[in-house]
């Protein structure tokens, strides 16, 4: 489970199940838990006002200097 945390502010935005290898660039709402985002619209921003990533339906698309990981993959 890794924790996805805003690059400015160090505040938890969400836990993620990522399975398989490779970088996180798109999101699965549905493997997403503990959601602490404020979605304006498409875009999706931390509480700092620092965004994050898109909405674009049934994934998120993050920006890629705008979170940090830490955790293990699956």
């Amino acid at each position: 489970m890794l924790t996805l945390r805003c690059a400015r502010c160090r505040q938890k935005l969400f836990k993620y199940l990522k399975v398989g290898k490779g970088r996180v660039l798109r999101c699965y709402k549905q493997r997403m838990s503990h959601d602490h985002t404020v979605h304006d619209g498409r875009v999706v921003r931390c509480q700092c006002g620092n965004a994050i990533g898109q909405d674009v339906g049934t994934w998120i698309k993050l920006e890629r200097n705008a979170f940090t990981i830490t955790g293990t993959k699956v």
